[in-house]
């Protein structure tokens, strides 16, 4: 293999954002544009991973738009990439896991989306579809051809268990075997896989599609057995060791030695925070944080290679011509937490380290060195890159196009068009990573997870000034935070909570209570959405655009989210009730309190 085509930078400094730059829309596209996405695997923005990615500052953020209220929908890998290519959320995928029976590739296929998804949606649509890298969990050197995944011109798909072998991959392209590439960096295989596919995708002509899906800056995990029936009960001789810090490519080994977990409010506090079994972790003693420090360090020398492999696209779509006539889209999975709320490294907490991601686009009619403050999810992605290639939107996604040029974006903003909440959802286990996350107990794995199952909503609204996090968990506790205030969500302002400020006073206890019950009601909404009613939960609650003190007041009580049980997957008979048992037109007609 060939790594001196593209020069290879040692990067020990990072350069400033350019200045903003307005760029008009483009005139009409004589070709159907070419998209590019790169996808990263546990991305962080909250961390500020992005500040360290000065290729990426300047090949998309300078020449692009930054999306700054970017969500996923679901805090973990697999789930939240089945809702990426699809458009829908996790609990109308049913793809809630990375491992069977809730999840991982097998589910995907059980539920009938090998045949139903954006790659195949653009080859109907006359693209040449390309990917390389990791597609789904449990995509394995076993079960690789049964089936093979569908949608795909030309595919080198990273397989399990060494997806996540920095230093020993194993991919199977298109209709062949699985081939091991241990002793080459896996980061800079893909990149040269990727460069090869546009190669390919100039030399067949026409528009294409191509995903270039790196693990960076996962941990890196050893190989080991699991079953996927009983993973609490699975027997591993030695768990300390299976999941470790990234491994960076050697030529970055050197980069960033003083570079430490920034120490925001919710690093390590000094009480607890949070709800369920989060609020029961003890305090990270000094060792812990030295080995986060250093783990922390480690993601952002591995993501080195990314930023490389960025450059690398640019520049090869440059060489051949075709630049101007491509979108590149940059983003990862889910994001990722060290030490805050006192957590091992990690994700799946609904905490906005986990849940805020990197979005960026650049490419024809895109404005140059913008930031986008639009609220986005990763459900509305198929959907926009359907309507990047020109095709039309279908009918059952839960998101929606997202507005990209200066103007749609303007008119979204000015409108309020543009939705203000994010579905957020998740079940099963909270898994911590690291040497310190785990320990053995007669063979058998200790903490490897609690039931973390969850709903929540992310709703920002800057006009009319909301900023907040409500969530209600399995155990039917409850979190509320206005992340104005309280940027670190460590002050729980849901009522009778212990750290609520508003129990001492009055007034804002009544201001309190009538937030609660519109955000209750909203949330019983998205929780089993559907198309629309996803994607406008408001027009569900007042058809009629109106919104009466009194009807929240009436429904407060009478249907509430809660959960029947904690499972580790998605239950209907579970999750309690599906939706509001309260008739408006009925409440109205038989003189329904209150005014406008």
């Amino acid at each position: 293999m060939n790594f001196s085509r593209y020069s290879l930078f040692a990067l020990a400094t990072f350069s400033a954002v350019a200045a903003t730059i307005n760029q008009e829309p483009l005139g009409p596209l004589k070709e159907r544009p070419n998209i590019v996405f790169i996808l990263t695997d546990d991305q962080d923005v909250e961390l500020g991973s992005l500040d360290y990615m000065p290729l990426l500052h300047k090949h998309l953020i300078n020449e692009g738009t930054l999306f700054s209220r970017h969500y996923c929908t679901t805090a973990i890998c697999c789930p939240s990439r089945v809702t990426l290519w699809t458009g829908k959320n996790a609990h109308n995928t049913n793809v809630t896991d990375i491992f069977p029976p809730y999840g991982g590739y097998p589910k995907f296929v059980h539920e009938g989306h090998n045949e139903n998804y954006l790659p195949v949606w653009l080859q109907a649509g006359g693209y040449n579809t390309f990917y390389t890298s990791k597609l789904f969990n449990t995509h394995t050197t076993d079960n690789y051809n049964s089936p093979y995944p569908a949608g795909w011109t030309g595919s080198d798909f990273l397989l399990d268990p060494f997806t996540y072998q920095y230093l020993n991959a194993t991919t199977q392209r298109n209709r062949e075997p699985p081939v091991s590439w241990e002793g080459h960096y896996t980061t800079d295989v893909i990149a040269e896989k990727a460069y090869g596919f546009i190669d390919d995708a100039v030399a067949l002509g026409g528009p294409f599609f191509l995903t270039v899906a790196t693990v960076t800056p996962h941990s890196n995990v050893a190989a080991f057995e699991i079953d996927l029936d009983d993973p609490l009960n699975s027997p591993l001789e030695s768990i300390v060791g299976v999941v470790t810090p990234p491994i960076p490519a050697e030529r970055h080994k050197h980069l960033f030695p003083e570079v430490k977990i920034p120490r925001t409010e919710n690093f390590n506090p000094d009480k607890p925070s949070g709800a369920s079994w989060i609020k029961a972790l003890p305090q990270l003693n000094s060792a812990i944080i030295t080995y986060n420090d250093a783990f922390y360090r480690a993601r952002l020398q591995a993501l080195q290679a990314v930023d490389e492999l960025i450059e690398g696209v640019v520049s090869l779509l440059s060489e051949h011509g075709i630049l101007d006539n491509t979108y590149i889209i940059y983003s990862t999975d889910n994001g990722y937490h060290i030490s805050q709320h006192r957590l091992h490294p990690g994700k799946e907490c609904g905490f906005e380290e986990d849940i805020h991601i990197p979005l960026i686009i650049r490419g024809p009619g895109i404005a140059a060195g913008q930031t986008s403050y639009l609220v986005s999810a990763h459900a509305d992605l198929s959907p926009t890159i359907l309507s990047l290639a020109g095709l039309a939107p279908r009918p059952d996604f839960d998101g929606s196009a997202i507005p990209l040029t200066s103007s749609s974006v303007l008119s979204a903003e000015e409108s309020g068009e543009r939705g203000e909440h994010v579905n957020i959802e998740f079940w099963g286990l909270g898994l911590p990573e690291g040497k310190y996350g785990f320990s053995l107990d007669d063979g058998k794995i200790v903490g490897f997870g609690v039931n973390n199952t969850y709903k929540a909503l992310r709703i920002i609204n800057s006009a009319k000034g909301y900023n907040l996090y409500y969530a209600v968990w399995c155990t039917n506790e409850h979190e509320l935070y206005n992340l104005t205030a309280d940027p670190g969500q460590l002050r729980n302002l849901y009522p009778g909570s212990e750290s609520s400020s508003f129990k001492v006073v009055e007034r804002h206890e009544a201001e309190l209570y009538r937030l609660v019950q519109r955000l209750d009601a909203l949330l019983l909404t998205t929780k089993s959405c559907k198309g629309v009613t996803c994607r406008k939960p408001w027009s569900v609650l007042h058809p009629k655009g109106d919104r009466y003190d009194a009807f929240y007041a009436d429904v407060a009580g009478t249907t509430s989210v809660r959960f029947d049980k904690c499972l580790l997957g998605y239950i209907k008979e579970a999750e309690g009730p599906q939706s509001l048992e309260f008739d408006f037109e009925e409440w109205a007609a038989f003189g329904g309190r209150g005014e406008l």
